[in-house]
């Protein structure tokens, strides 16, 4: 059962494709109902959000148009009985005609300036082609695709759908029952369903580990390229966490690591890190991690006025040192990060770059620390941390505005030293290649 239930919430938009390629992606199972899906069983023991909508697919015949304009705006009706309002100011600032929009570029050419925001319309209807004809006081012609209309109608179940199409913003979140997804990291480099599995997967569950990569430097570059491009720190392009001397980070060192997120001190922390392992430490160095959105809503349901605390007060991180060059970096941050509708969207929690710099005043310092570590004993409950090893060849992917992570001390020797290779991506970039390449694989607009 829950096989069928990831796939129905995770990876709506693969469950389309039924190719064999498809089925090897991500760790092939046997699922008890088809279509199969790409990705290895993940066990959730908790919560999901909201399952993704799908936007309305195929044609979409217009039956008729007509203007309200007491209203200002066109109504469409389509041909299912459906109905859509379009405001007469926003059709007219999207027209498509050439002289309003680069067709190539996809940009805008029409200045607002230019545009009467109280503009009435002429004429309307309904073409041969089924698109929809405006025409403006002016004069000027405006045409409207019926599918391009009606991705854009305003409605609240249609935007929704556009929201989830465009940006996945649906989650699921787990907790140390969570069996991570696994994906083969050549086909990730050469099959464009296989990458886009992995990174649906990413966006979804917040990790998939990349099996199969030669145990050698270079791979998280050659990865990065399969999406776009790197994101370059102060630590280089890429950089190795090894036992190092006179270490410039605590990760550089054989000690534990407790769950964190990296590069708070950053203005904008990397959204995705790449680590790949080279060589394991002869005993020890256990990957933990933690899902901080669950925990986030774990907190907000047990303590609300440490949820409100973490999300409202702003937290001073700190990283200093030289490495690709010096750095001196300083930011302030809000453990928990909400947007305008109270979702989470980041979390930033790193004890050893948290400054003790505390720019609160000093009655709020107590709130603070008593709030913070209410998040941090819910993280290290044994039922919400995964943990497990990375052998040689694995190439972990995961959410750095999301996840959590740390690592167990370890013992390495002078013929075996412990060595991971690192690298940043964005979000930004990843998205981009994953509409590429939905785009290629399903053909969606």
């Amino acid at each position: 059962m829950w096989m069928s239930t990831f796939a129905r919430f995770a990876l709506p938009a693969l469950q389309r494709s039924t190719g064999v390629a498809a089925r090897r992606v991500l760790g092939a199972y046997r699922a008890p109902v088809p279509p199969p899906s790409y990705l290895t069983s993940v066990q959730l023991r908790g919560q999901q959000t909201l399952s993704s909508a799908s936007l309305p697919v195929g044609r979409h015949p217009v039956r008729q148009v007509r203007a309200l304009n007491q209203e200002r705006m066109v109504e469409v009706e389509w041909g299912d009985g459906g109905h859509s309002l379009y405001p007469f100011t926003w059709l007219r600032d999207n027209c498509q005609c050439p002289r309003c929009t680069h067709e190539s570029a996809q940009a805008r050419l029409l200045l607002l300036t230019d545009v009467d925001i109280h503009t009435g319309v002429k004429a309307v209807e309904v073409t041969n082609d089924n698109k929809v004809s405006i025409v403006w006081p002016d004069q000027h012609i405006s045409l409207f695709d019926a599918e391009w209309l009606k991705k854009r109608c305003f409605s609240a179940a249609a935007r929704q759908a556009l929201r989830e199409e465009l940006f996945l913003n649906d989650r699921f979140f787990w907790d140390s029952s969570l069996v991570i997804p696994t994906a083969d990291y050549q086909q990730v480099l050469e099959d464009d369903k296989a990458a886009l599995a992995w990174l649906q997967a990413l966006k979804r569950v917040g990790i998939v580990c990349l099996k199969g990569a030669p145990a050698e430097k270079g791979h998280v570059s050659q990865l990065g390229q399969r999406i776009g491009y790197m994101r370059m720190t102060f630590y280089g392009h890429t950089f190795q966490v090894e036992d190092k001397p006179m270490a410039n980070n605590v990760a550089y060192t054989t000690g534990t690591l407790s769950t964190h997120t990296d590069y708070p001190a950053l203005h904008s922390p990397p959204g995705i890190q790449f680590l790949h392992c080279i060589k394991q430490a002869v005993e020890g160095g256990e990957s933990e991690l933690v899902d901080g959105f669950h925990m986030a809503q774990l907190l907000q349901r047990e303590d609300p006025e440490a949820f409100r605390t973490l999300s409202s007060l702003l937290v001073d991180f700190t990283d200093v040192g030289a490495d690709y060059c010096e750095f001196r970096l300083q930011s302030k941050k809000r453990v928990i990060e909400v947007d305008s509708e109270g979702q989470v969207v980041k979390i930033h929690c790193n004890n050893a770059t948290r400054d003790s710099i505390l720019d609160l005043p000093v009655d709020q310092v107590q709130p603070f620390y008593r709030a913070l570590r209410s998040y941090v004993d819910i993280m290290n409950r044994p039922e919400n941390v995964v943990t497990f090893v990375m052998e040689p060849g694995d190439l972990v992917t995961f959410d750095n505005w999301r996840l959590l992570h740390g690592r167990k001390s370890y013992i390495s020797t002078p013929n075996q030293l412990r060595h991971l290779e690192g690298a940043y991506l964005d979000w930004d970039e990843a998205m981009s290649r994953l509409r590429i390449l939905r785009r290629k694989v399903h053909g969606d607009a």
